[in-house]
């Protein structure tokens, strides 16, 4: 997603013969760069959770985005919780076949205390995921029309997004590091405290929260 005077699908009402200006060519700003927006949508609570990054697309940002969901939002909701369930989808930074993304949900898990279960939508299905129609649809509408200026622009149109049937919504900018490149070697795969179910392993498998050093 680009960051600056860059047109956005949609229409926003201005007076007449006042239109907001933007470039003609979306060609990223080297000082700016991309948002690259991580989020959790909660079904029970209908709340969302939205981290835009700002340095890599990596499985460390997806990781982080739940993270901060559930320091900020999850644990209070769910005190009692000893287990979370993630539905993601099957391919990007949190796809079924990313070794970090096992590794940084292994480390997620044992800072957390949490077992974590995952299942993924099988590949071309993503839309399926009702992250994308009860989340990320109603964002898009209130971001319609409006040029995605800054990340402060894009952090407060989301936190303000809603809906009728009450939709809440929090997010912030995420400005930490996230190395691309992390290789994670088959010892180390093997090593991490993964267990995957008897019904396509690959797609459906649980992390313990026990240390995986």
């Amino acid at each position: 997603m680009l960051v600056g005077e860059y047109s956005n699908a949609g229409r926003e009402w201005h007076p007449t013969g006042k239109p907001t200006r933007t470039d003609v060519h979306d060609f990223p700003d080297p000082d700016v760069g991309k948002a690259i927006p991580y989020g959790v949508y909660d079904l029970d609570g209908d709340e969302g959770w939205v981290s835009v990054g700002d340095d890599a697309d990596t499985a460390g940002v997806a990781v982080s985005s739940i993270g901060r969901w559930w320091a900020e939002m999850g644990r209070a909701r769910y005190p009692e919780a000893t287990k979370l369930l993630i539905c993601a989808d099957a391919g990007g930074s949190n796809g079924y076949r990313v070794r970090a993304w096992k590794a940084e949900l292994a480390k997620l898990a044992a800072d957390t205390g949490l077992e974590i279960t995952v299942v993924h939508y099988p590949p071309g299905t993503s839309k399926w995921n009702k992250i994308e129609h009860r989340l990320f649809s109603f964002i898009t509408k209130n971001w319609r029309g409006r040029p995605l200026t800054s990340y402060r622009v894009i952090v407060e149109l989301t936190a303000n997004t809603t809906t009728t049937k009450g939709l809440k919504v929090q997010e912030e900018h995420d400005q930490g590091h996230y190395p691309k490149g992390m290789k994670i070697s088959d010892k180390e795969l093997a090593a991490l405290p993964l267990v995957r179910h008897e019904w396509h392993g690959e797609w459906n498998y649980t992390l313990t929260p026990r240390s995986s050093e």
